[in-house]
C-alpha cells in the first residue's frame, strides 16, 4: 500500500485544515447574524414593529430570548451548524433525509436539524482525527493499526448517522409488516359484523397498538379534517413505503371506485397477507443455514482444527 500521502500531513498542514474548518463555521455564523441584523434594522424603521410580529414572520424566535445563556448559545450553534449542513449537502439530500424520518415515524423538523448538525460535526471532526493519529500520535500506533483505527472512526462519523437512520426505517417497516395480517383480520371481522370502515378502523386502532395503528389513526385524522379517503390513504402509503401496504391501499381504493364490498376485499387481503407472512418466514428459515456458514468457517472450524490436528502434528514431529 502506498503511504506517501501521509508524509504531506505535517503539523502546518493539519493546523491549516483545522483553521479552515473553524473559519467555515464562523463564516456561516457571521453571515446568518448579519442577515438577521439587517432585517431587524429594516423593520425598526417601520411603524408598529414589535417582537411578536417579527416572531410571527420567523425573523426573531421568542424562545431564543428565553432560557439560560448556555441554552441560547447551544441553540444558536445548533442552528448555525444545521444551516452549514443544508448549504453544503448535495441537492435533494435534505429532502431524502426528511422522507426517511417520516418513514421512521419521527417527522419532526427538529429531528432533521439535529441529524444534519450531527453529520456536519462528524465531517468537521475528520481533520482533528487525522491530526490526532498522524501528527500528534500520543498512542504511538503502528502504520496498519493506525490506518484501521482512523478508517473505523471516520466511517462511524461519516456513515454512522445514515446507517442508524436506515436501521430505524427498516425496523419500523418490519414491525408494520408483521402487524399487518393481524390488523387486517380484526378489520375484516369488524366490517363483517356490521361496522363501517371508519368505525372498524377506530376499533382496530384501540385494540392493536403499534406503528401501523398510529398510521391508521393519522389517516383517519386527515380524513376527518377534510381530506378525501383516497388522498389520506395515498399519503399513508407514502409514509410507510411497503409493497404490502401499497397493495392494501390500492385494493381499498378500487373497491370504493367500483362499488365492490369492502368486507370481501378485506377478507381477500387478509388471506393474502397471512400467506405472504408465512412465505417471508420460510424464506428467512432457508437463508439461515447459508448465513451460519460464515461463523462456522471463520470461527468454529479453525478451533476444531487446532484441537484435533495440533496434538497429532506434535506426536508426528516427536516420532521423527
Amino acid at each position: 500500500m502506498n503511504l506517501e500521502f501521509l508524509d504531506v500531513i505535517t503539523p502546518e498542514v493539519a493546523a491549516a485544515m483545522i483553521a479552515l474548518a473553524i473559519a467555515g463555521v464562523a463564516f456561516v455564523a457571521v453571515t446568518r447574524s448579519l442577515d438577521r441584523r439587517e432585517a431587524q434594522e429594516t423593520l425598526s424603521h417601520v411603524d408598529g414593529y414589535d417582537i411578536s410580529a417579527a416572531s410571527d414572520a420567523g425573523i426573531i424566535d421568542e424562545s431564543e430570548l428565553n432560557g439560560s445563556l448556555l441554552e441560547r448559545l447551544g441553540g444558536g450553534l445548533l442552528g448555525n451548524v444545521t444551516e452549514l449542513g443544508k448549504r453544503f449537502t448535495p441537492a435533494g439530500y435534505v429532502d431524502k433525509v426528511r422522507e426517511k424520518f417520516v418513514m421512521a415515524g419521527r417527522d419532526s423538523t427538529a429531528e432533521v436539524d439535529r441529524f444534519l448538525a450531527t453529520r456536519v460535526l462528524g465531517l468537521l471532526a475528520v481533520p482533528f482525527i487525522l491530526f490526532f493519529f498522524f501528527v500528534w500520535n500520543p498512542l504511538e500506533m503502528g502504520g496498519m493499526m493506525r490506518l484501521l483505527m482512523v478508517g473505523l472512526l471516520i466511517g462511524l462519523l461519516v456513515f454512522g448517522p445514515d446507517a442508524q437512520l436506515n436501521r430505524a426505517v427498516e425496523t419500523r417497516q418490519q414491525s408494520i409488516l408483521l402487524d399487518l395480517p393481524d390488523v387486517l383480520d380484526l378489520l375484516t371481522i369488524s366490517v363483517e359484523a356490521g361496522l363501517g370502515f371508519e368505525q372498524a378502523l377506530d376499533r382496530t386502532i384501540a385494540t392493536v397498538p403499534g406503528p401501523l395503528s398510529m398510521e391508521f389513526a393519522r389517516m383517519l385524522g386527515e380524513t376527518r379534517a377534510g381530506a378525501s379517503r383516497a388522498d389520506a390513504m395515498r399519503a399513508m402509503d407514502q409514509r410507510i413505503d411497503i409493497p404490502e401496504v401499497r397493495a392494501f391501499v390500492l385494493a381499498i381504493l378500487q373497491a370504493d371506485t367500483f362499488g365492490v364490498s369492502i368486507g370481501r376485499v378485506l377478507r381477500a387481503q387478509a388471506d393474502e397477507m397471512r400467506i405472504r407472512r408465512r412465505q417471508i418466514a420460510q424464506e428467512k428459515a432457508q437463508k439461515a443455514p447459508v448465513k451460519m456458514l460464515i461463523p462456522m468457517v471463520m470461527c468454529i472450524f479453525p478451533s476444531l482444527f487446532v484441537v484435533i490436528l495440533v496434538p497429532a502434528i506434535i506426536q508426528i514431529m516427536g516420532s521423527f
